[in-house]
């Protein structure tokens, strides 16, 4: 959190220092002997988080002037935890001769996020009127609605001497054979995507991010920016990811997500 608030600050000093306006909200420059005005623009965000998380989305923006726009944000992507590591120890199995798919152990949930921001795009200086690189900041804010999947394994069990596979979720009557360390007798690896898909719950949250922009000709009629940012998951209560028990006392959840981010933008102003 100190490092958010710092990054903040630096931003915010960066942006005093530099700020210029011009009259009347005009978000005019010229190219050439033509004046053109853009009003809009229309852009989508490809974004990789740490802890290998991702998130796409789109964005809507109002010009209000050559070095300010407002903008809402829609974007969706996965939450994960940093204790999660993920086990691929790939081995045949004899029943329907196929390979074990890979998983993460102590995993009980696998968590993708819905966020709604709303925020504002800066430049630092007129550099922003130029077809060269403009440098400013970026940031929003918003609800975000975090959507829950129970995570299965695919577990060898014992029915009168005879081996069964079964796809099952964490529960406390099977916690022996879900965090089983001696993985080769009992789990055999990950469930399909599909296993869980109509146990959905839902947490509500906040989300907030700040970023440097870069964008390379900043008024002309196509996006094409770069961001690198920081963004946090804000929840009333733990997100139960991991699972929390005796025989794992080391996995713990949390009701905050940080992360750092690589963000390319790409679209069209009008």
């Amino acid at each position: 959190m100190r490092m958010f608030f710092l990054f903040c600050l630096v931003s915010t000093s960066l942006f005093l220092l530099g700020q210029q306006s011009l009259p009347g909200g005009q978000n005019f420059y010229k190219k050439g002997n033509v004046g053109i005005v853009y009003n809009s623009e229309l852009s989508f965000d490809f974004k990789i988080l740490t802890l290998r998380s991702f998130a796409f989305g789109v964005n809507v923006g109002k010009i209000k002037a050559y070095n300010r726009s407002r903008f809402y944000n829609i974007e969706f992507g996965n939450l994960r935890h940093s204790q999660e590591v993920r086990q691929n120890f790939d081995f045949q199995i004899l029943s329907n001769n196929r390979i074990s798919r890979a998983f993460v152990y102590g995993k009980q949930n696998a968590a993708y996020v819905l966020r709604v921001g709303f925020g504002e795009k800066r430049y630092f200086s007129e550099k922003a009127k130029n077809k060269g690189l403009a440098v400013g900041i970026s940031y929003a804010i918003g609800p975000n609605l975090t959507f829950l999947k129970p995570y299965y394994l695919e577990l060898r069990r014992f029915n009168d001497g005879q081996s069964i596979l079964k796809d099952e979720k964490y529960s406390l009557d099977n916690e022996e054979y879900f965090l089983d360390t001696n993985r080769s007798q009992t789990i055999i690896g990950g469930s399909t995507f599909a296993k869980g898909l109509n146990e959905l719950s839902v947490m509500p949250g906040l989300s907030a991010k700040a970023a440097i922009h870069f964008d390379w000709g900043a008024f002309d009629e196509y996006v094409k920016a770069l961001e690198a940012g920081i963004m946090a998951d804000v929840y009333l209560k733990d997100v139960p990811i991991m699972i929390e028990s005796e025989a794992v006392p080391y996995l713990n959840n949390s009701p905050v997500f940080i992360n750092l981010y690589i963000n390319l933008q790409l679209g069209k102003r009008k």
